[in-house]
């Protein structure tokens, strides 16, 4: 144990010496500011993309809503065993009759859905063809299908084509993974570069991570695929529930042969214990809701278009076509005095560095959701 010990004490002191240590941050919250150290301050570093996580009259709303058989904080099992509960079924059905797919399942994070998926559908005769920035659970969910994977160029069709018409026939199939709004640069999938080729080979599966853009994009907040209209050409679209539909736990739409066979072979779903019922009772109030937000998806593409041309004006070269808007140091002490002055300016914001980033491209990440203003652009842009 004491060499243990040792081992991970020197990792700490070389982590914190290349200014990449990680600590948890301790803050108060109050709606959309936090209290840390530095004051009162905005918070740009939350996934609450439409503002609903801070909304006390929808919360009111939705409790007063409630029955005593609702108020159950705890599933108290799997959802094989006792943990299924009628609600879980009622989201499922709501979130496959959004889409108009067969089918839909919920999962208790993005992370059990991501990790858990790949690894129940895949064998030997599959191949994986990667974008090269998915998230990490992605990466882990590749890891553990231990199928052979292809991680090509961020966003490069051009390789993404050549490697399928390379592969296609030598595989039984070949999935493509991919984001629809990266989580780390804010920019987009080719989509519809990627569904005209899948739509070219039989054997092409299309995995899509909706995670950033769910209640963001689509005339419904259905995310990218529906803004492209392309959601029938998806096989598997996956969504979280965490960010713009505040709430917690995730969701796959997918067929129903799919759904049948993530319930028998998807451990992350098997091996957990389910949501609670009031969750679930609380992610559907919210997301039969998410077509009507129109109006905070308007807000929050306005601010998004204010900042990505300021900076633009200031001479920022920022890869962001969406909310998640990241402003690239390169290394990591920069990153970290650059997020310690827009503390000190009023704006809760922190260094993204190595790991969670290739070395060379930490960042500050800036987050907008729909309660940021015009003046707090403005405002932001002149601490900048």
């Amino acid at each position: 144990m004491n060499g243990l010990t040792e081992r991970m004490r020197r990792e700490l002191e070389a982590l914190r010496g290349e200014g990449n240590e990680r600590t948890l941050p301790r803050v108060t919250h109050e709606g959309r500011y936090v209290i840390g150290e530095e004051g009162r301050m905005l918070n740009l570093s939350s996934n609450d993309y439409l503002g609903l996580a801070s909304d006390i009259r929808l919360q009111e709303e939705f409790l007063n809503g409630l029955t005593p058989a609702d108020r159950l904080f705890s599933s108290s099992s799997s959802r094989l065993l006792t943990g299924n509960f009628s609600a879980c079924a009622e989201l499922e059905e709501l979130l496959a009759s959004m889409y108009g797919t067969e089918s839909a399942l919920v999962f208790s994070s993005g992370y059990h859905a991501n990790a858990g998926i790949l690894p129940a559908i895949c064998d030997g005769e599959t191949l994986i063809l990667a974008d090269k920035l998915v998230h990490a659970s992605l990466i882990d969910g590749i890891r553990l299908s231990r199928t052979r994977c292809v991680r090509y160029r961020h966003n490069d069709t051009d390789q993404l084509k050549r490697l399928v018409e390379e592969n296609h026939a030598r595989y039984r199939q070949v999935i493509i993974v991919t984001e629809s709004i990266f989580s780390m640069d804010g920019d987009e999938a080719e989509l519809p570069e990627i569904v005209t080729l899948k739509r070219k080979y039989d054997n092409l599966l299309l995995y899509l991570d909706e995670a950033h853009a769910f209640g963001v994009r689509g005339e419904r907040g259905l995310g990218c695929a529906e803004q492209w209209g392309c959601v029938a050409d998806i096989d598997l679209l996956v969504g979280t529930f965490g960010k713009a539909a505040a709430s917690q736990g995730a969701f796959v739409a997918c067929s129903h042969v799919m759904r049948d066979y993530l319930v028998n072979k998807a451990r992350t779903l098997i091996f957990t214990t389910a949501l609670p019922p009031l969750n679930l009772r609380w992610t559907r109030f919210v997301v039969e809701r998410l077509p009507g937000y129109r109006r905070r998806r308007k807000r929050l593409d306005d601010a998004c278009s204010t900042l990505w041309y300021a900076l633009e004006d200031k001479g920022y070269d920022c890869p962001s076509s969406s909310h998640i808007i990241p402003i690239i140091t390169g290394d990591s002490e920069s990153a970290i005095r650059l997020a310690e002055r827009l503390r000190r300016g009023g704006f809760y914001v922190l260094p993204v560095r190595p790991p969670t980033v290739p070395a060379g491209t930490s960042r500050v990440r800036i987050s907008l959701t729909a309660d940021v203003t015009q003046e707090d652009i403005a405002r932001l842009i002149s601490v900048l």
